[in-house]
């Protein structure tokens, strides 16, 4: 399995454009999609590991790989070619399993027409969020779809939006993939922008049918449409502010990129601050991050600058059982790993027990394979008891989580949940299963990236996909892209 991918140029990535610009699209899904397909079923832990967390993946694997199949007839496009790839991926309802384009993708903000509306997920229900100035004869903002070419919107949006852009199946896959509905993505599987569409006015009375027709797109239209449905992070995704008379702590991003020393700097110098008794929001919306050690060792750290690590430490869910599927090719990612590790002298220096715990996984996966074992399980680290250090937090603490919120980011709030006087206000969180540690994986075409989590965390108190929501009083049911009202709306959290 070749999983370390290496950098391409951009002259390389151009040049492979080019070719593939006359090869067939349709022979190169159909080998993608077999090479994914063979990828997860040798190695992906879901395969064999009993339980409930597994029965999508079995169920689709090899069901889902013939309903893709059956489409490729309708491959037009490296684009075309993406989106199948995508559906394929998103079939096994895992986050932690994706194909994604090599090549940079169409964006949040790209559509090839549309009828100058964009609706929003809002109570559950498809919601007209925006209307371009000057449209004439368009749903009202606040009216709600009823039906689309004579669909019922729950079935129209599934044949168009389920596994192409997102999840159905979650709340955060609602809210991201809810502007596309009346849009066309380029995507040749699903129908465009719709003729007809049902609304009803302000979600009651009876509804009214409009004819949809495209407008001219002008650059910006599309963002400013998705922008003012859905809340997009500020440029700037690590701040500290001051709201209201108390600090805001803005983390919206787990990126390497994020620019994580200056903030952890900032919040060291203001930590005093932090542990006012007037409190702080710590805001994690569109907090993306992968479930992988460095995402999650960010949020812990962060934890850590503002608790301590002698108070955090105690509070922390323990590792508990990590199970591993015993195949040559995950052994393979292992010892790689640590060949990586002893040849850096600077990690060997500062690291010493991560390289001694990756060499006992490799001495475990010899000792499964020895034996014709499918999998093995060792412990993780096991909670530690209170220290009894006090908590130097003295005033209340509000998370602001939203449909963005994914990853890393949901390793953070397993800790923060357990601090006194934690609240997690605003919206449902994404999820993620508890196949975790993503591992990446070249497809033929060189134009797709398998990535999935390559080990099970079994015994994860948080369940398989299961998302953060907020308690009742907690929930924010306005416009999550009014900046403005967001912070009035947090403030009365704090009784103010």
């Amino acid at each position: 399995m070749n999983r370390f991918l290496t950098a391409v140029s951009a002259t390389a990535l151009l040049l492979t454009a080019s070719v593939a610009s006359a090869q067939d699209f349709r022979a190169l899904a159909q080998t993608d999609l077999v090479a994914a397909r063979d990828e997860l079923r040798a190695n992906h832990p879901a395969a064999v590991i009993p339980g409930a967390a597994g029965d999508t993946f079995r169920a689709w694997i090899d069901a889902g790989l013939t309903d893709a199949q059956g489409r490729i007839g309708q491959v037009n496009s490296g684009d075309a070619h993406a989106y199948l790839m995508r559906y394929y991926g998103a079939g096994f309802r895992d986050s932690n399993i994706s194909i994604r384009p090599t090549f940079e993708g169409l964006g949040p903000y790209f559509g090839i027409s549309w009828p100058g509306v964009a609706t929003g997920w809002r109570n559950g229900r498809y919601e007209v969020t925006y209307v371009k100035p000057g449209v004439r004869n368009a749903p009202r903002v606040g009216d709600v779809v009823v039906s689309c070419n004579l669909t019922p919107i729950e079935e129209y949006a599934r044949g168009k939006l389920d596994k192409w852009e997102g999840n159905l199946e979650t709340e955060s896959g609602r809210v991201t993939s809810a502007p596309y509905l009346l849009w066309n993505r380029n995507n040749p599987f699903v129908s465009g922008l719709p003729s007809t569409c049902e609304f009803q006015r302000g979600g009651r009375g009876r509804a009214r049918a409009i004819d949809l027709r495209p407008i001219p797109l002008v650059a910006g239209d599309l963002e400013a449409a998705y922008r003012a449905t859905v809340y997009m992070p500020p440029a700037t995704p690590l701040n500290v502010e001051t709201v209201n008379g108390r600090p805001w702590v803005h983390v919206h991003s787990f990126a390497d990129s994020a620019g994580w020393s200056a903030f952890n700097s900032l919040v060291e110098n203001q930590a005093a601050a932090l542990r006012g008794p007037q409190g702080f929001v710590l805001d994690l919306r569109a907090a993306a991050g992968t479930s992988a050690f460095t995402s999650t060792a960010r949020g812990y750290g962060l934890a850590n600058r503002i608790w301590t690590p002698e108070f955090t430490v105690s509070r922390q869910p323990a590792a508990g059982e990590i199970t591993y599927r015993a195949t040559a090719g995950n052994r393979q990612w292992y010892a790689d790993t640590l060949g990586r590790m002893r040849a850096d002298p600077l990690f060997v220096q500062e690291n010493t027990p991560v390289i001694e715990q990756t060499q006992a996984i490799v001495e475990a996966f010899d000792a499964a394979l020895a034996a014709g074992q499918q999998i093995f399980t060792l412990a993780g680290r096991p909670a530690v008891p209170d220290t009894g250090a006090p908590n130097p937090v003295q005033g209340p603490v509000v998370v602001l989580v939203d449909a963005g919120c994914s990853g890393g980011c949901l390793d953070t709030l397993d800790l923060l949940v357990r601090l006194p006087n934690v609240r997690i206000a605003g919206s449902t969180t994404a999820t993620d299963s508890i196949f975790i540690e993503p591992t990446v994986m070249r497809l033929p075409s060189n134009y797709s990236d398998l990535s999935y989590g390559h080990k099970a965390w079994t015994s994860r108190q948080r369940g398989n996909n299961q998302p953060f929501t907020p308690a009742q009083g907690l929930a924010y049911t306005g416009n999550p892209a009014d900046e403005t009202a967001v912070r009035e709306w947090v403030g009365t959290l704090f009784g103010g």
